[in-house]
């Protein structure tokens, strides 16, 4: 049999980089699954069908979609929270992501989560990833993924136009998301979904590389080879 070649390496140029958390930077699968089994569990629904449209949404509208309709749905959503801020057991870094995020220049990071602010920053203090000063979570928005709102208003806090990003994200509506807001995106881990066809892809960061320069008009750039 003839060797593979290996694929080359592929180069993105960005002024700014935008990251999801959970599943991108944030292993905490266990915990998500546990908590959405719970739910099923509490409401008799098939947890499978809940898991496969959960992934990168906010809870709230996961809940909306699947518990019954006469149910205080606020109510559920905080209990449900309430058993995610309990539990870190399990929860750590994608591999090489504390040493990608720390090598890019701070003030051209953002955090674009469906998680609250207080998950979101308790997940990334375990995982001892350093919580970007550009965050947006659940409370920053009126309209969660695969609403493109999240990554436009990740841009305009950076001060970047959309397209001068390149996000990383590993859920089928955080990628419909960023695509919709015109953002480049690099698919991290596994996700078998159509909205991948052509993207680039990386199991994790442990060999992605980023380096600053400047453009031809002296702005700062950020070349990032996966």
């Amino acid at each position: 049999m003839p060797e593979s070649t290996p694929a080359e390496p592929v180069s993105l140029v960005a002024r700014a980089v935008i990251f999801d958390m959970d599943g991108t930077l944030v292993d905490s699968t266990g915990v998500v699954e546990q908590v959405w089994g719970e739910f099923a569990a509490d409401y008799h629904l098939d947890l499978a069908g809940i898991l496969a449209v959960s992934h990168g949404v906010q809870g709230i509208d996961t809940i909306r979609r699947f518990a019954p309709a006469d149910a205080d749905h606020a109510a559920i959503a905080a209990d449900l929270m309430s058993r995610e801020l309990g539990r870190t057991d399990g929860v750590i870094a994608i591999p090489g992501a504390v040493d990608f995020v720390a090598s890019l220049p701070s003030d051209a990071v953002a955090l674009a989560t469906s998680a609250t602010v207080e998950l979101a920053a308790l997940r990334m203090g375990v995982a001892a990833i350093a919580m970007p000063a550009v965050s947006i979570t659940a409370e920053s928005v009126t309209r969660g993924k695969p609403d493109p709102e999240v990554f436009a208003l990740a841009a305009s806090r950076l001060g970047v136009d959309p397209a001068e990003t390149v996000v990383f994200e590993d859920a089928a509506a955080g990628i419909t998301a960023a695509l919709a807001a015109g953002c480049t995106v690099v698919v991290v881990g596994d996700l078998d979904d159509p909205v991948t066809a052509g993207l680039p892809r990386i199991a994790d960061y442990t060999s992605v590389r980023a380096s600053v320069g400047t453009d031809e008009n002296g702005a700062r750039s950020i070349t990032i080879t996966l």
